[in-house]
């Protein structure tokens, strides 16, 4: 039994077709084809049924793809501690990046993490946080930056800076003509949303303790926030922003700007990454870079974490 023939067996169980687990190993489908029949007969028994499509684990298949993963874990960790003590921050990094969170804070650590840290590589994927907890738990990101709390299993959770929502407001809007407002203040059926799968969205919804409604203007949801201020402009309703966004904001836009009242509600945004933390170095790196820069444009103290995970209703 060998470490490639593993790493064939995780990419079947994963695809559950050969040819494209070949594909995805750089190898012929006969190459490794010939490889799990060759492990198969080794221990004596089948991994995967080829008789159903797509292909199924058989039951001890089951626990020999568990048992690989650690295998294969452990493995890898051999590399990261020599890394480690070595001093060496470098390597190719898997990042994962919700779409709220993306276009704020990229280009503000990027560069100087790059600089910084210029033999690491990093690979940056925008997805959303079920994707990112999948994608993590499956060991195809090496971390993460969502909006915590999430309370996964296996999913270690590590602050990097809380941003607090800020309100936008059109002219025509009732609450235009206060200085700030509170969470009271908020309409359901007049706050326009982004669309389902932004966790962004479900903190509003838990801020709010509403349901949704059945108004036409509730019913207008976008995924980016920039078609949600057009839509404010032309009069469908308020919003609400994540602070960092809005410090891109053109003058005139900054006039409809509200700030919540104190506690002030706010996301805490986190670097994620599986409790087992390989490449703990660079998570270390990227948590300081971010950290640093982020906490000199948010100086908001007096916050209240609204969590993304949204609360079911009975």
């Amino acid at each position: 039994m060998t470490i490639t023939q593993l790493q064939y067996v995780l990419a079947i169980a994963e695809h559950r077709n050969f040819t494209v687990a070949a594909e995805h190993c750089h190898v012929t489908q006969p190459t490794l084809s010939m490889q799990i029949q060759k492990m198969e007969e080794e221990l004596g028994v089948l991994i995967f049924d080829r008789n159903k499509k797509p292909i199924q684990l058989t039951e001890v298949g089951e626990r020999i793809v568990a048992q690989s993963k650690n295998i294969l874990y452990e493995t890898d960790r051999i590399s990261d501690i020599v890394d480690q003590y070595k001093g060496f921050v470098g390597g190719d990094f898997r990042l994962g990046v919700i779409p709220t969170v993306m276009p704020t804070i990229l280009p503000m650590f990027l560069k100087n993490f790059c600089t910084k840290h210029p033999k690491v590589k990093l690979l940056i994927e925008e997805l959303t946080t079920e994707d990112l907890i999948e994608k993590l738990k499956n060991g195809h990101l090496d971390a993460a930056i969502a909006a915590t709390p999430l309370k996964e299993d296996k999913i270690k959770e590590v602050p990097l800076y809380y941003e607090p929502f800020v309100a936008y407001v059109p002219e025509n809007n009732k609450l235009y003509s206060k200085d700030k407002i509170s969470v009271e203040d908020l309409d359901p059926q007049d706050l326009l949303l982004l669309q389902d799968g932004h966790c962004f969205r479900e903190s509003i919804l838990n801020l709010c303790n509403f349901r949704e409604s059945r108004n036409d203007k509730f019913q207008i949801k976008s995924g980016s926030f920039e078609t949600l201020i057009k839509l404010s402009n032309e009069g469908f309703g308020m919003t609400l922003l994540p602070y960092l966004h809005t410090l891109d904001l053109g003058e005139k836009e900054q006039k409809k700007l509200r700030q919540f009242q104190e506690k002030k509600p706010a996301r805490e945004i986190s670097l994620i990454f599986h409790q087992k933390h390989l490449k703990l170095h660079i998570i270390e790196a990227l948590k300081e870079s971010i950290s640093s820069i982020v906490r000199g444009a948010i100086a908001f103290h007096d916050v209240e974490i609204i969590s993304p995970k949204h609360k079911k209703t009975r």
